[in-house]
């Protein structure tokens, strides 16, 4: 079906396709079901302590208002990620603002957070129960002087509509955001963060939503930090605002992040530096470039507990998510595994990778 509509979804708009689609979703007509696959049970995992019925999430970007979470939970996500959420509405930068890279199998975007801030998705969470595992990212708005005292409004109103929370301090669309990676702004965020969980007896899990763009030498400094200020979880990562250099699209100059298949690579390789630095204690969710149940195992195998797409459904159409964990299925046969779990950080193991898959096997 979406092989027959995509040259029509192509030859919008992408950010017409993509209201057209939230627009569709609303009515909620799927039947429950439809993109169930056969030997699912393998691939059930867990994540903050919560059953997901599989490891295949929807990234932050596309249900950016909390307005159709449970439609997409019928194309068979094991979790489903909404936002960035800002305090308050927020309308984003100028139009036009997101751009396809065909040849890339990828898309620019320079949306600036625009949703209809915490009060309105809020209250239309509470009004709307999930059907699902349920994450919400958060980040603050362009004009806020103290960045930090959004997210805290954020995580004190929308910690009990979710399943965790997301720190998003990686949008390269967000003037100063990624500063938040630096040290002494981090701790102030994470401080804050706890003040807030202690006060208001928060016990939603929180992770943080890193950039791909980091230097090898801070991800200890990072890690140091994430533990002691108890994070749970690393989201690894999101959009880039450089590697454009073998981009072969016209487009590949537009300002914002770049996401879809060129940043697979980059995503997994950081991966495995954070698994190996972790030795796999702290949850670690895989995102970029996942569009077949290849490239979510590599990421998985890299040292992945879950991992997200959103530019892959663009490109595949809803369908992608049952394709993917048919995939995975088949690769687990293949390989013997009992379940995905097993698979979680085996490509990071020195030695023989044959024997090792074998000592894994038996492991969880």
């Amino acid at each position: 079906m979406f092989s027959f509509l995509r040259p029509y979804i192509f030859s919008l708009d992408p950010e017409v396709a993509h209201d057209l689609a939230i627009k569709s979703l609303k009515a909620n007509i799927l039947p429950k079901g439809l993109f169930e696959v056969e030997g699912e049970e393998t691939l059930e995992t867990n994540l903050f302590g919560m059953k997901l019925p599989n490891p295949i999430g929807l990234a932050a970007g596309f249900d950016k208002s909390a307005e159709v979470y449970n439609s997409l939970f019928k194309f068979g996500f094991g979790f489903v990620e909404v936002g960035t959420v800002t305090h308050k509405r927020q309308l984003g930068n100028p139009k036009p603002r997101i751009f396809r890279l065909e040849k890339d199998m990828a898309l620019i975007n320079r949306l600036g957070f625009n949703n209809h801030g915490s009060e309105i998705i809020s209250k239309r969470i509470s009004n709307n129960h999930p059907n699902g595992i349920l994450g919400i990212n958060i980040g603050p708005n362009k004009d806020t002087q103290n960045k930090e005292e959004d997210y805290y409004t954020c995580l004190s109103r929308l910690s009990i509509y979710s399943n965790y929370i997301t720190i998003n301090i990686s949008s390269p669309n967000t003037e100063g955001l990624r500063n938040f990676h630096d040290q002494k702004e981090m701790i102030k965020l994470f401080t804050g963060l706890n003040k807030i969980k202690k006060e208001e007896r928060i016990n939603t899990p929180i992770a943080v939503k890193l950039s791909p763009d980091i230097n090898d030498l801070d991800i200890s400094g990072i890690i140091e930090l994430i533990n002691k200020y108890n994070i749970q979880g690393i989201i690894i990562s999101n959009t880039t605002d450089s590697n454009r250099e073998n981009l072969s699209d016209v487009k590949k100059s537009e300002k914002g992040g770049l996401s879809g298949h060129p940043l697979k690579d980059i995503s997994t390789n950081l991966i495995k530096k954070f698994y190996k630095e972790t030795k796999g204690k702290i949850k670690i969710i895989g995102v970029g470039g996942v569009d077949s149940g290849q490239s979510a195992f590599e990421k998985i195998s890299a040292g992945a507990d879950a991992v997200q797409l959103y530019t892959g459904m663009v490109y595949k159409g809803p369908g992608v998510v049952k394709d993917i964990k048919k995939e995975l299925i088949s690769i687990l046969k293949k390989e013997n595994f009992k379940n995905i779990r097993q698979v979680v950080g085996i490509s990071t193991w020195p030695g023989n990778q044959q024997e090792l898959y074998n000592c894994r096997k038996n492991y969880v």
